[in-house]
C-alpha cells in the first residue's frame, strides 16, 4: 500500500501582534482591487479577508501569489456563507532539491527485493531453468519475469503522478520505493516463509506545495492510477496468453483471489474451468495482479491516498462524508467476507479470520495514518471540469472491478 501524502505544513510562530496589524494592512492594499472586502481577521499568523471577488477565482489566483510570495505568504480561495474568504497563509512551499540519493538506494533495494520475491512465482520456462543454474548470481535472475512487470506498474504509477505534478507547476519530490522482506528471505533467516509476497510496499511521492486548483489536483491524482493501468492490464492480458489450464493437485491449492476484472479476463481467456483444475499463472499474471491490486488500494476514496484526492476534486469538502462511509463500508466487507467463507462447504473459524482480516486491516490503517482529511488547493472555487467528472466516477467504478473480495483463495480437489 502507498502514501502519497502532502508534507506537513510548519506554520512559523506568529508575529507580535503589532507586527502582524502592520502585515495585514500589506495585504490588504494587495487584495482589495480583487476583492471587495466587507470583513477581515487576523487569527494567530493567518490574516483572513472575506466579500466577493471583482473577477474570476483563476484570474484572482494569478494576481495573488505573486504579491503575497513577496510578503511571505500564500493565498487560498474557500468559498463561506454569503461570500468568498481569501485566507494569507505562511508561505507554505517547501523551497529547494531534496538530494536524489535516497531514492536511488530505496530503488535499488527494492529492485533487489522483488527479484527475491519473483523467485517464490514459477510458470515462465526460461527463467525457470535459471533455478538450477550452476551460478548462483544466474539462479537469482529467476524472478526476473514477476519483478520486471510489477517494478514496471510501479514506477510507471509514480512518475504519472510525477509528470502530472510537474505539468501543472506543482513542486514534488522523486518517488521513494520501499522495500520489503520477501517469504524467501524469512524462510533463509528463520525457517519459515514470512514476508511481503511482493518484495516492496510500493513508493511514496511528497507533494512539497499545494495544488493549484481542483482540476489540477485531480490531475496529479488520477495520472498514477491510469498510467499504472496502462501498463498492468496489457500485461495481464499477456501473462494469461501464457498461463495454462491444469489438473489440480490431490493436496489442492492456493493462490490469489480474483476480482471482477481479473476473473472476467481469466474467463474471457479460458471459458469455465473444470471442476478438478485449475490455472496455473504465468508470473507475469501473479505480477500484474498486485500492480492492479496497488491501484485498487490507492483509488479507495479516503484522505490523501489517490483516490481521496480524486473525491475531494468531485465533492469539495463533502470529501469527509465520502470517507467515513468508506471505512465503514471496508468494515461491512470485513464482516461479509468472514460470515461468508464461515458458511461455505469447507469453512471454518481460522480461515474465515484469515479472509476476512485484510479488510479490517485496510480500514485500521486508514484510519489511524491515513486519516479522513485532505488538503484543499489554493483555489477552492473552480470548478471540475465536466470531462474529469466522468473520469472521476470511472476511476472509483475501476475501483470496483480491481479490489478482490478475498486476497487469498483456498481450493480442495
Amino acid at each position: 500500500m502507498r502514501w502519497w501524502p502532502i508534507r506537513a505544513r510548519r506554520f512559523p510562530p506568529p508575529p507580535p501582534p503589532d507586527e502582524m496589524l502592520v502585515t495585514e494592512d500589506r495585504l490588504r492594499r494587495n487584495v482589495e482591487d480583487v476583492l471587495v472586502i466587507r470583513d477581515r481577521q487576523i487569527r494567530g499568523g493567518i490574516v483572513v479577508f472575506r466579500g466577493e471577488l471583482m473577477t474570476e477565482p483563476a484570474r484572482a489566483l494569478d494576481l495573488l501569489i505573486g504579491r503575497f510570495r513577496s510578503l511571505g505568504y500564500t493565498p487560498y480561495l474557500r468559498e463561506e456563507a454569503g461570500g468568498v474568504a481569501v485566507q494569507a497563509l505562511p508561505l507554505t512551499e517547501t523551497a529547494g532539491r531534496s538530494a536524489t540519493r535516497p531514492n536511488v538506494i530505496l530503488f535499488s533495494v527494492t529492485c533487489v527485493t522483488m527479484l527475491l520475491a519473483g523467485l517464490g512465482y514459477v510458470g515462465a520456462p526460461m527463467f525457470d531453468a535459471l533455478r538450477t543454474a550452476p551460478s548462483l548470481a544466474l539462479r537469482f535472475f529467476a524472478g526476473v519475469p514477476f519483478a520486471a512487470t510489477l517494478l514496471a506498474v510501479l514506477v510507471v504509477h509514480e512518475f504519472g503522478h510525477y509528470f502530472a505534478a510537474r505539468y501543472h507547476g506543482a513542486s514534488v519530490s522523486l518517488p521513494y520505493f520501499v522495500p520489503a522482506p520477501p517469504p524467501i528471505l524469512g524462510y533463509l533467516l528463520f525457517g519459515l516463509p514470512i514476508g511481503v509476497p511482493f518484495g516492496t510496499l510500493g513508493a511514496i511521492i511528497l507533494m512539497r506545495s499545494p495544488a493549484r486548483d481542483r482540476n489540477s489536483l485531480f490531475d496529479i491524482a488520477a495520472a498514477g492510477p491510469l498510467a499504472g493501468l496502462a501498463v498492468a492490464f496489457p500485461a495481464i492480458v499477456l501473462g494469461l496468453a501464457w498461463s495454462s489450464v491444469v489438473p489440480m493437485p490431490p493436496e489442492g491449492y492456493s493462490g490469489f483471489g480474483d476480482s471482477l476484472l481479473t476473473w472476467g479476463l481469466s474467463y474471457l481467456r479460458f471459458g469455465h474451468i473444470p471442476p478438478g483444475h485449475m490455472l496455473f499463472t504465468h508470473p507475469i499474471v501473479d505480477a500484474a495482479w498486485a500492480g492492479l491490486l496497488v491501484t485498487a488500494l490507492n483509488l479507495i476514496p479516503v484522505g490523501q491516498l489517490d483516490g481521496g484526492r480524486i473525491v475531494y476534486a468531485l465533492f469539495g469538502r463533502r470529501h469527509r462524508a465520502v470517507g467515513r462511509a468508506t471505512v465503514i463500508a471496508l468494515l461491512g466487507l470485513g464482516v461479509a467476507a468472514f460470515l461468508w467463507t464461515l458458511r461455505a462447504p469447507g469453512g471454518d473459524i481460522i480461515l474465515a479470520i484469515g479472509s476476512s482480516l485484510n479488510w479490517f486491516v485496510w480500514a485500521g490503517l486508514i484510519s489511524l495514518l491515513v486519516g479522513l482529511h485532505h488538503s484543499p488547493p489554493l483555489d477552492d472555487l473552480s470548478p471540475l471540469s465536466w470531462g474529469r467528472r466522468a473520469i472521476g466516477i470511472a476511476c472509483l467504478i475501476l475501483l470496483v472491478l480491481m479490489l478482490p473480495p478475498f486476497l487469498f483463495q483456498v481450493k480442495s480437489s
